[in-house]
């Protein structure tokens, strides 16, 4: 599976990095405006959103649209036995630093938050499908956090283009309720019937 899931995750990368800045730019303005005028969203607090890499999606227009939310912002913690760990920050742009794989995340010295606290998970990856599974980078790092915040909204945040059939997964494997892409928001096979549009 793991030769199955690397391979899968070369194609779709080859997909989203071929993508213009422009196309990046509308996709991105797209994705923001559904989610701002979903309920579900509206009514969440305390958020967990990302900062974009390599042509994934940008959330800028939500953190510039609803300031008055709490955005945090994961980062990811270096340890000597190389678990896959992230930390958890309220968003700062002012307080933003480089991470040695490139991307940007919070300063270390800004408070950690509980995953608890968190209300909505905005999750990145390569690659979802309609029953909720995730192609992610391979760290493990989301599979990881994801149970530590307990029963909340999970939203893949992805191209249409990168909604595949079906991705491999394994028991450890984290499932999202929710897509957001371009075209609007899939509730997916892992959702609960409780679950609001």
């Amino acid at each position: 599976m793991k030769n199955t899931k690397n391979s899968l995750r070369r194609r779709c990368l080859k997909i989203r990095e071929g993508m213009s800045p422009e196309k990046v730019r509308t996709c991105s303005r797209a994705v923001c405006d559904h989610l701002s005028n979903w309920p579900v969203f509206q009514r969440a607090n305390t958020l967990l959103g990302f900062l974009a890499f390599r042509n994934e999606i940008g959330l800028g227009q939500l953190f510039e649209q609803w300031p008055d939310k709490r955005w945090l912002i994961p980062r990811i913690l270096e340890n000597a036995a190389h678990t896959p760990s992230l930390t958890l920050h309220p968003y700062d742009p002012s307080r933003l630093v480089r991470h040695r794989f490139g991307m940007l995340e919070p300063d270390p010295n800004l408070p950690i938050v509980d995953p608890s606290d968190v209300e909505m998970i905005l999750v990145p990856g390569v690659a979802f499908d309609r029953q909720g599974g995730r192609l992610g980078f391979g760290g493990g790092f989301y599979d990881c956090l994801l149970p530590r915040a307990g029963s909340i909204t999970r939203v893949g945040v992805t191209y249409d283009e990168l909604v595949l059939d079906a991705i491999p997964t394994q028991p450890w494997d984290c499932c999202v309720d929710w897509l957001a892409t371009p075209t609007g928001l899939i509730k997916t096979g892992h959702a609960s019937s409780t679950d609001h549009s």
